[in-house]
């Protein structure tokens, strides 16, 4: 039996140097193997940073018989391209969020990797921060009575205009970069049974993106999730639970700093309550996650059941969106060339 999961990397993406790889040579049950490029010089840089091999290209990355699995960092409309090849390839894939841009290629990629004996997972790496698992044990226990609504909202500011999230044959777009982390803490609280009411899109005329939006969800019972993403903001990661006896919220709740002690903060009767929690690393913590799962031999199905209905969600929130167009007298930002 295998103590490790022998990792490669299909390309140098900026969340896969600065978050992911240090994370994996800090992990147990995992070893980073090689790193390939398009660049075989950035490959052997990389390679020589992180302790690895450097391999010249995706495709003998693929070829080698020494790895075990593929994490894919690259932009998201070359994920379903790559994925495939790789689960073709017999390996176990991590890719990062969102695995698609339409549920019917997520749906395909999932089946595929199905057939093959195979985990396909996304890597929505935030889940895997205990301060969630806090939240839903006291949601759990009553602490705020029942749940009437969950809000989240995670926005940036603005990129370089050079960026590939403002190309949507990148995959590009606030609802595909940013948007998917509410959506996917929705189903974590709400559950898997999730529908989208209506959605606002704001869109840039100049690059055919989406640049912030707003969704409502309802779950069958008739509890609601309000969710705003964008890239025009001031930075902004956070949601909230409101219940019938108190209101709990959560900041820095996408992208914490692994030496961050969540604070969560519950509100109720005119006074609040703050519950600081130990510092996590949640890019560790999905790099071991996705491990154990390979070696143990875990069900898959959970997973892929995931996958498909956060794709069927991102799909409806595109194709019931009001589109609202950036006027052209606006300020000039800098996505605009």
């Amino acid at each position: 039996m295998p103590t490790a999961i022998r990792l490669g990397v299909l390309g140098c993406a900026s969340i896969a140097l600065r978050r992911f790889l240090p994370a994996i040579n800090e992990a147990t049950g995992i070893e980073l193997r090689a790193v390939a490029s398009r660049d075989p010089a950035r490959a052997r840089t990389v390679a020589e940073r992180f302790g690895c091999r450097a391999v010249d290209g995706y495709d003998e990355l693929l070829d080698r018989a020494d790895i075990d699995a593929v994490y894919i960092p690259l932009p998201t409309g070359l994920h379903a391209y790559w994925v495939s090849r790789a689960l073709a390839a017999g390996k176990h894939v991590l890719s990062e969020k969102p695995l698609t841009s339409d549920h019917v290629t997520a749906r395909d990629l999932v089946n595929q990797a199905e057939r093959a004996g195979l985990w396909l997972m996304e890597n929505y790496m935030f889940l895997h921060h205990r301060q969630h698992e806090v939240i839903l044990d006291l949601v759990a226990r009553g602490r705020i009575g029942e749940t009437r609504l969950f809000a989240a909202s995670f926005g940036i500011p603005p990129l370089a205009p050079t960026n590939w999230r403002y190309h949507g044959e990148f995959g590009g777009g606030a609802l595909l970069d940013v948007g998917v982390y509410p959506l996917r803490a929705a189903t974590y609280f709400l559950g898997l049974e999730l529908d989208v009411v209506g959605s606002v899109l704001r869109t840039c005329p100049v690059r055919g993106v989406d640049l912030a939006g707003h969704a409502l969800l309802r779950t069958p019972s008739g509890v609601t999730a309000e969710l705003s993403f964008g890239f025009e903001h001031a930075y902004r990661s956070c949601y909230s639970l409101w219940g019938e006896r108190a209101r709990l919220t959560l900041d820095r709740a996408f992208t914490p700093p692994e030496t961050r002690q969540p604070v969560i903060r519950i509100e109720a009767d005119g006074h609040a309550e703050e519950v600081v929690l130990p510092a996590d690393h949640q890019f560790r913590n999905i790099a071991e996650f996705f491990a154990r799962c390979l070696l143990d031999g875990a069900d898959y199905g959970p997973h892929a059941r995931a996958i498909n209905q956060q794709a069927e969600l991102v799909d409806k929130v595109r194709s019931r969106a009001v589109c609202v167009p950036k006027p052209h007298g606006e300020r000039r930002s800098e996505l605009i060339d």
